[in-house]
Protein backbone atom coordinates (compact mmCIF):
# COMPACT_ATOMS: atom_id res chain seq x y z
CA UNK A 1 0.00 0.00 0.00
CA UNK A 2 1.28 3.55 -0.64
CA UNK A 3 1.36 6.32 1.78
CA UNK A 4 0.27 9.78 1.04
CA UNK A 5 3.82 11.29 -0.25
CA UNK A 6 3.98 8.37 -2.71
CA UNK A 7 0.59 8.59 -4.19
CA UNK A 8 1.03 12.82 -4.25
CA UNK A 9 3.75 11.93 -6.53
CA UNK A 10 1.94 9.41 -8.92
CA UNK A 11 -0.69 12.18 -8.84
CA UNK A 12 1.87 14.64 -10.25
CA UNK A 13 3.45 12.52 -12.52
CA UNK A 14 -0.16 11.26 -13.98
CA UNK A 15 -0.97 15.07 -14.03
CA UNK A 16 2.26 15.63 -16.29
CA UNK A 17 1.98 12.70 -18.49
CA UNK A 18 -1.26 13.98 -19.19
CA UNK A 19 -0.11 17.60 -19.56
CA UNK A 20 2.41 16.16 -21.69
CA UNK A 21 0.01 13.94 -24.06
CA UNK A 22 -2.19 17.07 -24.59
CA UNK A 23 0.81 19.14 -25.98
CA UNK A 24 1.31 16.38 -28.33
CA UNK A 25 -2.17 15.48 -29.48
CA UNK A 26 -2.44 19.21 -30.39
CA UNK A 27 0.84 18.52 -32.56
CA UNK A 28 -0.33 16.25 -34.05
CA UNK A 29 -3.65 17.71 -34.93
CA UNK A 30 -1.53 20.73 -36.21
CA UNK A 31 0.57 18.24 -38.68
CA UNK A 32 -2.57 16.58 -39.53
CA UNK A 33 -4.18 19.77 -41.00
CA UNK A 34 -1.69 21.04 -42.83
CA UNK A 35 -1.43 17.28 -44.34
CA UNK A 36 -5.00 17.52 -45.25
CA UNK A 37 -4.69 21.21 -46.60
CA UNK A 38 -1.75 19.82 -48.91
CA UNK A 39 -3.76 16.88 -49.81
CA UNK A 40 -6.92 19.07 -51.07
CA UNK A 41 -4.92 21.02 -53.16
CA UNK A 42 -2.39 18.43 -54.41
CA UNK A 43 -4.96 17.80 -57.43
CA UNK A 44 -5.96 21.68 -57.95
CA UNK A 45 -4.16 22.95 -60.94
CA UNK A 46 -1.81 25.62 -59.88
CA UNK A 47 -1.38 29.03 -60.71
CA UNK A 48 1.04 31.45 -60.53
CA UNK A 49 0.51 34.79 -58.82
CA UNK A 50 0.07 37.08 -61.66
CA UNK A 51 -2.55 35.01 -62.71
CA UNK A 52 -4.55 34.66 -59.49
CA UNK A 53 -4.22 38.90 -59.88
CA UNK A 54 -5.87 38.19 -63.68
CA UNK A 55 -9.25 36.38 -62.11
CA UNK A 56 -9.11 38.81 -59.58
CA UNK A 57 -8.93 41.98 -61.98
CA UNK A 58 -11.45 40.41 -64.22
CA UNK A 59 -13.89 39.54 -61.36
CA UNK A 60 -13.78 43.47 -60.13
CA UNK A 61 -13.78 44.70 -63.99
CA UNK A 62 -17.44 42.05 -64.61
CA UNK A 63 -18.51 43.84 -60.83
CA UNK A 64 -17.87 47.03 -61.88
CA UNK A 65 -19.61 46.85 -65.19
CA UNK A 66 -22.49 45.25 -63.92
CA UNK A 67 -25.21 47.65 -63.85
CA UNK A 68 -26.57 47.36 -60.14
CA UNK A 69 -29.70 50.07 -60.89
CA UNK A 70 -31.41 47.71 -63.47
CA UNK A 71 -34.17 46.94 -61.55
CA UNK A 72 -34.45 43.86 -63.65
CA UNK A 73 -31.48 43.09 -61.57
CA UNK A 74 -33.04 42.82 -58.30
CA UNK A 75 -36.23 41.26 -56.21
CA UNK A 76 -37.88 44.92 -56.00
CA UNK A 77 -39.75 44.86 -52.02
CA UNK A 78 -43.17 47.22 -53.02
CA UNK A 79 -44.35 49.86 -50.34
CA UNK A 80 -47.25 51.72 -50.29
CA UNK A 81 -47.38 54.98 -49.79
CA UNK A 82 -49.45 56.86 -47.09
CA UNK A 83 -51.89 58.13 -49.63
CA UNK A 84 -52.02 54.73 -50.91
CA UNK A 85 -49.86 54.91 -54.14
CA UNK A 86 -46.88 51.32 -55.04
CA UNK A 87 -43.67 52.85 -54.74
CA UNK A 88 -40.21 50.31 -54.98
CA UNK A 89 -39.13 50.28 -51.58
CA UNK A 90 -35.80 49.25 -52.31
CA UNK A 91 -33.52 47.72 -55.60
CA UNK A 92 -29.80 49.19 -54.21
CA UNK A 93 -27.10 46.93 -54.21
CA UNK A 94 -24.53 48.55 -51.55
CA UNK A 95 -21.48 45.56 -51.19
CA UNK A 96 -19.36 45.67 -54.24
CA UNK A 97 -16.70 44.71 -52.22
CA UNK A 98 -18.22 41.63 -50.77
CA UNK A 99 -19.33 40.26 -53.63
CA UNK A 100 -16.08 40.45 -55.51
CA UNK A 101 -14.27 39.25 -52.20
CA UNK A 102 -16.87 36.30 -52.44
CA UNK A 103 -16.55 35.42 -55.93
CA UNK A 104 -12.66 35.65 -55.43
CA UNK A 105 -12.54 33.19 -52.96
CA UNK A 106 -14.86 30.89 -54.83
CA UNK A 107 -12.50 30.91 -57.47
CA UNK A 108 -9.65 30.53 -55.15
CA UNK A 109 -10.77 27.64 -53.61
CA UNK A 110 -10.79 25.87 -56.62
CA UNK A 111 -7.02 26.23 -57.53
CA UNK A 112 -3.45 26.13 -55.67
CA UNK A 113 -1.02 28.79 -56.47
CA UNK A 114 2.08 27.40 -57.67
CA UNK A 115 5.35 28.79 -56.75
CA UNK A 116 7.24 30.49 -59.40
CA UNK A 117 10.52 32.22 -58.78
CA UNK A 118 11.01 32.11 -62.34
CA UNK A 119 8.51 34.74 -62.74
CA UNK A 120 10.31 37.23 -60.84
CA UNK A 121 13.46 36.66 -63.23
CA UNK A 122 10.95 37.06 -66.37
CA UNK A 123 9.26 40.02 -65.37
CA UNK A 124 12.78 41.70 -64.38
CA UNK A 125 14.02 41.26 -67.84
Amino acid sequence: MMNKIDLEVKIESLKKMISDGHIQTSNYAGQLDKLNTELANINKPKLSPSQFDDITEAVEEAIGEFDFTDTGNFEIEYGIDYDGRVNCENHEFRNHYDLQEMICNKLYALFAEAECPEEDVTKAS
